[in-house]
């Protein structure tokens, strides 16, 4: 089979890698001076290095995506696929997936769900679109690790930036919490208090965030107010703290959203 990756950047050249290694024919395109992974064919542009694929992965940043999507619908074979896995927002894949299926081409939105670093093509990946199954068939024999949610673009990217508020916004309080700590002198406290927390989350933990936020939020706004305060005297400007007191704010006037299976 052949197969084009369009980004040879960290997770691309690692999809390339291991479908090399699987047997498949892998052509490429990546305009930064990145190395080029063992038997890949290198392509002096993206419509170059998609002619003849029967699938397309796209590993693009999402500031390339919609130009090398553009670059390559002509170029492609006709009823290729054309995976992007790309994190841009589910309506532009919603329109690439309307431009894709003007040109006769399939289009799938593939959402990765876990690091690939260490996974590679065997990454845990959402897909979702028109050319979902055929995307899964085609990969899974080369190591992919594919489930098919259903047939509309936007919906496995959906679910993947739904997550990412969580645990993106989670590293970025975290962080903001251990420049305090370290400026207070407390850095190794906090890190054990916080490493205890997380070990013995469960569920319920969840719903106490939620619900318990619905409940204090008035008393919540002066602690969080207090606490970008000493943020302040410690010399860390509280970005997430200060976004938090805005938050409760606004579940002071719109309350809190229903826990699923949970009764508020």
């Amino acid at each position: 089979m052949h197969v084009a990756v369009l980004g040879l950047g960290e997770a691309g050249s690692r999809f390339a890698a291991d479908l090399v290694a699987a047997g498949a024919r892998v052509t490429a395109f990546d305009p930064a001076p990145v190395p080029t992974p063992a038997g890949v064919v290198r392509c002096a542009d993206p419509g170059e290095a998609v002619l003849g694929a029967e699938v397309v992965v796209a590993l693009t940043s999402p500031a390339d995506a919609a130009g090398v999507f553009d670059a390559t619908l002509d170029a492609m074979a006709d009823g290729g696929v054309f995976a992007d896995l790309t994190t841009s927002p589910p309506a532009a894949k919603v329109a690439r997936d309307e431009a894709a299926t003007s040109h006769g081409r399939a289009f799938v939105d593939v959402a990765l769900m876990a690091p690939v670093p260490g996974r590679g093509v065997g990454t845990p990946a959402l897909a979702s679109g028109p050319g979902a199954d055929r995307y899964a068939a085609a990969l899974r024999p080369f190591g992919a690790s594919v489930q098919v949610i259903g047939d509309r673009a936007g919906d496995a990217t959906a679910r993947k930036l739904l997550r990412s508020v969580t645990m993106k916004g989670l590293a970025a309080v975290v962080i903001e919490a251990l420049r305090a700590a370290d400026a207070a002198g407390l850095g190794d406290w906090l890190w054990s208090d916080l490493v205890a927390e997380i070990t013995a989350a469960d569920e319920q933990l969840l719903v106490r965030l939620v619900e318990g936020t619905g409940v204090h939020a008035a008393r919540r706004v002066h602690e969080m107010q207090a606490s970008a305060s000493m943020l302040e005297s410690l010399g860390v400007e509280p970005l997430m703290t200060r976004s938090t007191v805005e938050s409760l704010r606004r579940v002071l006037a719109d309350g809190v959203p229903e826990v699923p299976g949970q009764a508020i």
